[in-house]
């Protein structure tokens, strides 16, 4: 049976197991905003495209699954890119659908044109650098291979972006149903290196004092139970990456927190002056994971690495084991090798050692800097005790959470890491609330980041999710500040501003406003706000002249 090609695309993404897309309708995509009519597929109305980037990339991390989103050609695509480009960043399996002048009248000055033909924009080489694959379809003739494409690019062994461009009068074109049947979802099977295995067996067995370094690799493996049993059974301290943070509960016996240059740096101290092997578990090892590539951390030890993308083995340092493979399915051969071998448990008095010496270390620095964020501390606190597992915590300003936020190994923790863009939390806490329904769910941010997406707060309200955002107020942007107070004289320059009054925001969006000044103001409103069902601004004031004493440039 002949269908359209918009029939075609809706019934694609169906295939895919798409339920939710986000977006915003123009001209040219109407033909498939009206087959999206009839869909099983719920669409979202965004109040600026970037926000629908950014809502599919958040489903897509808690689904860990295809998501997508949806804009007109010129201006509407072109609001994609920085969302799409944190999606390729964080390897997200994100469909991007534009839509594009009919082709009859390419290079002719079509309004909103972006086809690259006479003098008009390329939208097709503006994504080139940010998508797995991307293609402005012309012809429906090869219809079918482009959308098989497309999905092994989605879904195969390295998964990431993609943008289809359909021109208007494409969209309304007849083809045979039976396309469909050329689209294959690949297999996630991966190839076994039993002799690396064996390898990585005999560095486990002989170290003294191992430590697992896990990444974001251990989660997109769903391998969290797997290394939090291998740790327990055989006595081997944990430390994460930002991404990774809860892999193991943090707060727990074998847990070192989180390594990183704005941590509290327990878990380096640990690493440079007592490990005599790291396991690195799908951790990348970027700037902030290294401490700027600090060579300490990987001094005189022994290195195994295991990650299922080849391009990370080997890449910023040397491993004396490099396995590539599933996380999960090494880990388990791992555990079942040195348990026929009947291995004790790892001695862990360098680990009590090392706590003892934390304990009784006097840091007036950190003291003032811990009582300068208080309320932050506390509120993460909180957060912790309140949500013991279950919630989704996206989290734009880093800094905080990874010193004084314990996630257990109920939660999960989603940093802004990919390109690091301000105003991402919000609207991918909604998209993840699409996909998780019942989990509470937060977005955290600094004020100068709320006021790039802060609307998209009304996209939640239109559609009734709950969602709580929770906005650091200092008037300022702190990094920049930081900086600017470190590293040039304190010369202010366009750092500080003026914000609204977050309480009348509220009020005109209809949500609760909390607005916390003191620990009574945030007690109470742990014991009061619904956190679970409803939208909430929670407003904590912060000095803007307190800020982390970690140099973030060299």
């Amino acid at each position: 049976m002949n269908i359209s090609v918009s029939e075609l695309i809706v019934r694609y993404l169906e295939r895919l197991g798409i339920d939710h897309i986000f977006g915003m309708p123009g001209a040219h995509v109407l033909p498939i905003y009206d087959r999206l009519h009839d869909s099983s597929i719920k669409s979202v109305l965004v109040k600026h495209e970037q926000g629908a980037a950014f809502m599919a990339g958040g489903l897509a991390r808690v689904s860990q699954r295809p998501s997508a989103c949806i804009a007109t050609a010129g201006p509407g695509a072109t609001n994609l890119v920085t969302g799409i480009a944190n999606a390729y960043a964080e390897r997200l399996p994100v469909l991007a659908i534009t839509g594009e002048t009919s082709t009859y009248i390419f290079g002719r000055g079509g309004l909103q044109e972006s086809s690259g033909e006479g003098g008009a924009i390329d939208q097709g080489a503006l994504f080139a650098s940010i998508t797995r694959y991307h293609r402005l379809i012309e012809r429906t003739d090869y219809l079918g291979q482009v959308l098989n494409q497309a999905t092994q690019a989605l879904l195969g062994r390295e998964p990431g972006p993609v943008l289809l461009s359909v021109p208007y009068n494409v969209q309304k074109e007849r083809v045979d149903e039976g396309v469909l049947e050329q689209i294959h979802i690949p297999g996630q099977a991966a190839a076994r290196h039993a002799a690396s295995i064996a390898e990585l067996v005999e560095l486990v067995r002989n170290a003294r004092y191992p430590v697992i370094v896990a990444g974001y690799g251990c989660i997109q493996a769903g391998a969290r139970d797997v290394v939090a049993a291998f740790a327990e059974r055989f006595g081997i301290p944990v430390t994460t990456s930002l991404k990774a943070k809860g892999v193991v509960a943090e707060g727990t016996p074998l847990s070192l927190g989180c390594l990183g240059v704005t941590s509290n740096d327990d878990a380096r101290r640990y690493l440079a002056e007592h490990a005599d092997l790291l396991v690195f578990l799908g951790a990348g090892f970027n700037e902030r994971t290294s401490y700027l590539w600090d060579a300490k951390l990987l001094a005189d030890k022994k290195i195994a690495q295991v990650d299922r993308d080849a391009t990370q083995l080997g890449r910023v340092f040397q491993p004396d084991v490099a396995i590539c493979d599933d996380i999960r399915a090494v880990i388990e051969d791992l555990a079942a090798a040195l348990e026929a071998e009947g291995m004790p448990p790892k001695r862990l008095d360098r680990l009590d050692r090392h706590r003892a010496a934390l304990a009784g270390r006097v840091n007036g620095d950190k003291a003032a800097q811990d009582e300068a964020f208080r309320l932050i501390h506390r509120f993460f606190d909180g957060l912790a005790r309140r949500f013991p597992r279950d919630a989704l915590v996206f989290d734009d300003n880093i800094v905080f959470a990874q010193s004084y936020f314990d996630v257990s190994g109920g939660n999960h923790y989603f940093p802004n890491s990919g390109i690091s863009s301000l105003g991402h939390a919000i609207p991918a806490a909604i998209g993840a609330r699409c996909f998780a329904t019942d989990s509470p769910t937060f977005a955290i941010l600094g004020d100068g980041g709320f006021q790039m997406c802060g609307m998209e707060m009304m996209t939640a309200v239109n559609y009734g999710i709950p969602l709580n955002v929770v906005v650091i107020n200092n008037g300022t942007l702190s990094l920049i500040r930081k900086n600017q107070f470190q590293l040039y004289g304190e010369r202010y320059t366009d750092c500080d501003f003026t914000n609204p009054d977050f309480g009348l925001l509220a009020q005109a969006f209809g949500v609760r406003h909390y607005r916390i000044e003191t620990e009574s103001d945030l007690d109470a409103m742990f014991a009061s706000a619904d956190l679970s069902g409803s939208i909430n601004l929670i407003e904590i004031l912060l000095d803007k002249h307190a800020f982390p004493r970690y140099l973030a440039a060299r």
